[in-house]
């Protein structure tokens, strides 16, 4: 298993995480939190259940970010053969140009419209 392999199930982990944690947050403020009771009436873990979405938004961001990166060097990094690998088959390939042809005589056509 590549270096790069394993970042790109990485990538895709963190991406369905931030998803999933984009989508519990409310864009008006209710999201999560309100679900637990009043908007700021409650003192304790409902407050903090916001402040625990925002951090984890921005920890999932930045990890996205850093791992898209650090698989960019990986890429970078490879040997060239390596990577040509990936897109070439192991079938020889023919670089021959095929000699035209020239079509099959046709017997002459006699004007019989005269």
């Amino acid at each position: 298993m590549s270096t790069f392999t394993i970042f790109l199930a990485l990538i895709i982990i963190v991406a369905f995480l931030l998803v999933v944690v984009i989508m519990v947050q409310n864009p008006k403020g209710g999201g999560l939190s309100s679900s637990f009771g009043g908007g700021g009436q409650q003192m304790g873990g409902v407050k903090k259940t916001t402040d625990f979405l925002d951090k984890s938004t921005w920890t999932l961001a930045t990890l996205l970010l850093v791992l898209i990166l650090l698989s960019n060097v990986t890429i970078m990094d490879a040997p060239a053969d390596a990577a040509s690998g990936v897109f070439e088959s192991d079938e020889p390939v023919n670089t021959e140009v095929p000699a035209t042809q020239t079509p099959a005589q046709q017997p002459a056509q006699t004007d019989s419209a005269q």
